[in-house]
């Protein structure tokens, strides 16, 4: 039975075009005038574009498959996931690229997708789930901890709270994707291997982001040690950006796991309808 969960059907994965002023509030220090949590906010932008355009390309592959819900949900998931992109891309032209080695991050952030789309349409799409996992943990921390973005200027605390609710609304979208590309296999084979993908792609996230954050810091001065050293500070002590939401992520190793299982859609009512009604002009 637990190979059926789906996301309910009360939720709607609904594509929200909207363009954030974040031209003057997204410079500098922008997070409050931390520059470790805005390096490591940074970092996390820079790989939004290319990351994003991989997850619409890797449920894509599979939507000859689908059909009902799950395929409106497919088709709402790749809306959000292009503004979500173009929203990032115009954030991430704020970054001083005299100063900040954004470039050389973006490379990498390149060669990474290009080699996750070599490994065929069923590794893009274990990527994407867990990673989309990730996203979601993420999202739940903000709504739980919005002092997060203390000093923030609006548009740009607007703009990532935007973009963790609709992260939220999709983030079953992939894996509903992934339960139906692989409804042949055996229960233990898509655990294992869902498993697996989890561990790999734990490291590997939370190691790049952090070598990322890294490198954006030492060109504020920081050493390279220093560096290495504030950004695991603030991503695993305080405020703990990978720590805070342990029990989601573990909830992943759990058998007959469903994203919602976590189920917050009374916590994201609020958020929804903010943003519902900040879209509304222009899908009109």
């Amino acid at each position: 039975m637990t190979a059926k969960k789906r996301t309910p059907d009360t939720v709607d994965v609904l594509p929200r075009d909207i363009r954030f002023d974040v031209e003057t509030g997204g410079r500098g220090a922008w997070l409050g005038g931390d520059p470790v949590g805005t390096a490591v906010f940074n970092a996390l932008s820079l790989t939004f574009p290319d990351g994003e355009r991989l997850f619409m390309d890797a449920v894509r592959n599979f939507r000859g498959e689908l059909k009902g819900k799950l395929l409106d949900d497919v088709k709402g998931f790749i809306a959000q996931e292009a503004i979500h992109s173009r929203e990032h891309h115009v954030l991430n032209q704020l970054i001083d690229r005299e100063r900040y080695p954004v470039a050389e991050i973006e490379a990498q952030v390149r060669q990474r997708v290009s080699k996750a789309r070599e490994r065929g349409k069923m590794a893009m799409l274990m990527s994407t789930i867990t990673l989309e996992h990730f996203t979601a943990m993420m999202a739940e921390m903000f709504m739980d901890n919005p002092e997060l973005f203390d000093g923030t200027p609006a548009d740009v605390e607007r703009m990532w709270r935007w973009h963790a609710m609709e992260e939220t609304e999709h983030k079953a979208v992939a894996y509903d994707v992934f339960m139906e590309a692989t409804k042949d296999w055996s229960p233990f084979l898509r655990y294992r291997r869902r498993c697996i993908a989890m561990a790999i792609v734990t490291v590997m996230f939370t190691r790049n982001i952090t070598r990322y954050a890294a490198r954006l810091l030492e060109a504020d001065g920081y050493s390279p040690e220093a560096a290495t050293k504030a950004v695991e500070r603030y991503v695993w002590g305080k405020p703990g950006l990978f720590r805070r939401g342990w029990k989601t992520y573990f909830a992943w190793y759990r058998p007959g796991f469903h994203p919602w299982d976590q189920d917050n859609r009374a916590e994201l009512a609020g958020w929804k309808a903010e943003f519902d009604a900040a879209a509304t002009p222009q899908a009109a």
